[in-house]
């Protein structure tokens, strides 16, 4: 009764019968605390622990241990899942399998991952579980190597992956923008076979996405028989992000005639088409219709979405209204968005407004004060920009370095702003300087608004030049055959500058140029880019 009760989420009922109880086995005490456990409430599972451990006719095994071991866990707290560790040693309970995954659990959750790993290869019969819960943690830790590393091992150690490990590593993937890797992981699938409606094929999916392979992810998805709400979210998302707003709104509304219900994520990947693509009618409809027609809640993306949506398009008298009536309290995405519209269109008073409560909430965030800084200095106000970055120098805040990365040969190949450590730096600013005459004779002209404005305008210009997207960028071109597409990834938003001189490079060296920045994917062709110079 006590199980049962534990199991289907009634903890007092269960609670009241172990109280009552004249005399309690291990497998009654067992039930109680991993009853707690299951239910997150691990406090109390500890506690009725410690009674067990000072109760004469009870002893503690394998199976208490774990449930202990998982409740110093889920708090997390290192030092109650240490003590229980010492007694398992004392107690010679430390060699069982069930034991060993609990407290390689504990220390991964507790951020030992060093501890968790020692006790991962302690393990003599490792299943499919513990090689899974060991590589996620490793890419929980940020320690994505490894986590590769372990999946590649188990791939040699003859367990098979389930779904769960293939969709934990490929959501790494699509997380550190990994295509390869994932690619990789991809081929293992089909030649190991798999489920065509598991979550790793969902999480395929989202990791083309992710990594600006629409043709990828379309091709993952249409060979799915029934794609789940996840994949189609991806799937939008993916074709919002990479330039294809039409794609991602045909889609939302196959997703409507499917009879799948819409989350509110999805209309995030809605609302950021329509964005992208300049469809401010459209996306206000579907905004309204949120509420109006599926019932479900505006979140906080949503009024960020519809303010970017709004302030791009210069329409700032809408936005305001909107962010003034909304019930929740409106978070730094949305500031930022509507920064980002006063950039576009020099909206000062509101540009203040909005980098005022940026100020409040991450005062810390250099690209506030940079973007401010911009906004005044191509106002011609001076004194207000340096004004900005002289609050800055005194806050002690620095602005993130660019840096942009390109894949070549398998060897990544990191660029930073002005780098001049690599190896083939010389070569790729004197091609730099050959196709800077070439795309001046097409009537490029670089962009030094936001430039600093008390040097001089041919030392602004080699500023640009050196921009870490433009120089890898280059590397990508001298070391790839004619034709061969270029994919750069960025930390950063590329800038007006680089965004230009992009689209003339791709049409003289006549190459698909794909740029991932903070934001989106930039797909440069034949001198224009998939967002239409809207980003």
């Amino acid at each position: 009764m006590i199980a049962g009760y534990a199991k289907t989420g009634r903890l007092q009922e269960a609670r009241k019968l172990f109280d009552e109880m004249p005399q309690r086995d291990n497998f009654s005490w067992n039930a109680a605390i991993s009853g707690y456990v299951s239910h997150g409430r691990p406090w109390e599972a500890l506690e009725l622990f410690r009674r067990m451990q000072n109760h004469e006719s009870s002893n503690s095994n394998k199976f208490t241990l774990s449930s202990a071991l998982a409740a110093s866990a889920a708090i997390p707290c290192l030092r109650l899942g240490k003590e229980i560790h010492g007694y398992l040693t004392r107690t010679g309970l430390d060699s069982d399998e069930v034991v060993w995954s609990a407290l390689m659990d504990l220390y991964g959750k507790c951020g030992s991952l060093d501890e968790a790993r020692g006790i991962f290869y302690k393990m003599a019969d490792k299943d499919v579980v513990s090689w899974t819960t060991m590589i996620h943690r490793c890419f929980e830790d940020g320690r994505k190597e490894e986590g590769f590393s372990l999946f590649r091992e188990l791939t040699r150690s003859g367990i098979r992956p389930n779904e769960y490990t293939f969709a934990g590593v490929l959501n790494a993937c699509a997380d550190h923008a990994a295509e390869h890797l994932g690619k990789e992981v991809h081929g293992y699938m089909v030649r190991i076979g798999y489920d065509p409606c598991s979550y790793a094929v969902s999480a395929l999916v989202h990791l083309y996405s992710k990594c600006g392979n629409t043709e990828n992810a379309r091709r993952v998805f249409n060979q799915m028989p029934r794609p789940d709400l996840v994949s189609w979210t991806s799937l939008i998302a993916g074709y919002a992000q990479n330039g294809q707003p039409d794609e991602a709104l045909r889609f939302f509304e196959l997703l409507l005639r499917s009879g799948t219900k819409p989350d509110q994520i999805v209309f995030v990947g809605v609302l950021s088409a329509c964005t992208h693509a300049g469809l401010v009618d459209k996306g206000l409809e579907y905004f309204h219709s949120i509420k109006e027609k599926h019932r479900l809640m505006h979140t906080a993306d949503h009024y960020a979405c519809v303010t970017d949506l709004l302030a791009r398009s210069g329409r700032f008298k809408e936005a305001e209204d909107i962010i003034d009536k909304m019930p929740i309290k409106p978070d730094k995405f949305l500031w930022a968005a509507l920064l980002g519209g006063c950039r576009i269109h020099g909206n000062l008073e509101l540009a203040e407004r909005a980098a005022n409560a940026l100020f409040e909430i991450e005062p810390e965030n250099p690209a506030t004060y940079i973007t401010l800084a911009n906004i005044y200095a191509n106002a011609g106000l001076w004194t207000e920009e340096a004004k900005v970055r002289k609050a800055m120098e005194s806050r002690g805040i620095v602005k993130k370095p660019g840096k942009s990365w390109i894949e070549i040969k398998r060897q990544v190949h990191v660029f930073l702003v002005g780098d001049s450590s690599h190896p083939r730096i010389c070569d790729i600013h004197a091609f730099l300087g050959e196709l800077s005459k070439k795309m001046k004779e097409e009537g490029y002209i670089p962009d030094t608004n936001f430039v600093l404005h008390d040097v001089e305008e041919e030392q602004k210009e080699q500023n640009l030049v050196y921009h870490s997207e433009k120089l890898a960028v280059a590397f990508g071109i001298i070391s790839t055959p004619p034709g061969t597409p270029i994919k750069v990834y960025k930390n950063l938003r590329t800038c007006v500058d680089c965004h230009t001189a992009l689209k003339y490079i791709s049409k003289i060296v006549q190459r698909k140029i794909i740029v991932r920045d903070s934001n989106r994917f930039h797909c440069f062709e034949d001198g224009s880019c998939s967002c239409q110079d809207y980003w």
